[in-house]
């Protein structure tokens, strides 16, 4: 597995808004568990995110204004396969993905059996608010409604995908409604995927970020409608 890891180019597409307090400590624990292809999209922060992801001599893009999850994805993953990026990889910036996880999340990709490994939350134990897991449950039949597949967990943005896969997925949402396109993307284009089991870490700092809240699930279902009607 180590011998398959080194010999292909993994590239982490990690977007990150003001994320000054996580950033260096989550890129140091990539680069000390052997990753050094990491791309930090620097989404328009007001705080020292870029400065302190420059710090790490890795690859720091940024947007002048706040565009959005969806649309740091994309910038990253356009960067990574232009550098020839073989795997890539999208990783949190808040901490909340562990590193201990990925040689399960790549072993499926690398090995050929699927083109896009989706990380779970809900295949193994991991402790988290109710509120937090009634909304991803919901999510969850959402996702099985619009889009014919059931997944364990609709809204994980730990994703592991083959450069065929990630030249097919195509971003348009800038936002977090990314996550359910990514799904649809992957159903439309008959992308074979698996779902692997991580266990996310919640804490008082990742909580408060991005859109975990009932009326930013809202935000995203309604979103999902509109797209949904208008195609």
């Amino acid at each position: 597995m180590k011998k398959n890891i080194k010999k292909k180019k993994i590239f982490f597409i990690i977007p990150g808004y003001n994320e000054e307090k996580s950033i260096g400590k989550v890129i140091k624990e990539l680069k000390k568990a052997g990753y050094n292809n990491i791309v930090v999209i620097d989404d328009g922060s007001k705080d020292n995110t870029y400065q302190e992801a420059k710090k790490q001599n890795i690859f720091v893009l940024q947007h002048a204004i706040n565009r959005g999850q969806g649309a740091a994805l994309r910038t990253g993953t356009e960067f990574a396969l232009k550098k020839g990026a073989e795997i890539i990889v999208h990783f949190d910036s808040d901490g909340q993905h562990r590193v201990e996880d990925l040689p399960q999340m790549l072993k499926p990709v690398l090995k050929g059996e699927v083109d896009v490994a989706l990380g779970s939350r809900f295949l193994k134990k991991t402790k988290m608010p109710f509120s937090r897991r009634v909304l991803l449950k919901g999510s969850v039949w959402i996702q099985w409604l619009f889009y014919g597949v059931k997944l364990s967990d609709a809204h994980n943005g730990f994703r592991v995908m083959s450069r065929k896969a990630a030249q097919k997925i195509k971003i348009d949402s800038d936002r977090m409604e990314h996550a359910s396109e990514i799904v649809e993307e992957i159903v439309k284009k008959k992308i074979k995927y698996k779902e692997v089991p991580v266990i996310i870490r919640y804490t008082g700092y990742s909580m408060k970020k991005g859109e975990g809240s009932f009326w930013g699930a809202v935000r995203i279902l309604f979103k999902m409608i509109i797209k949904k009607i208008m195609h």
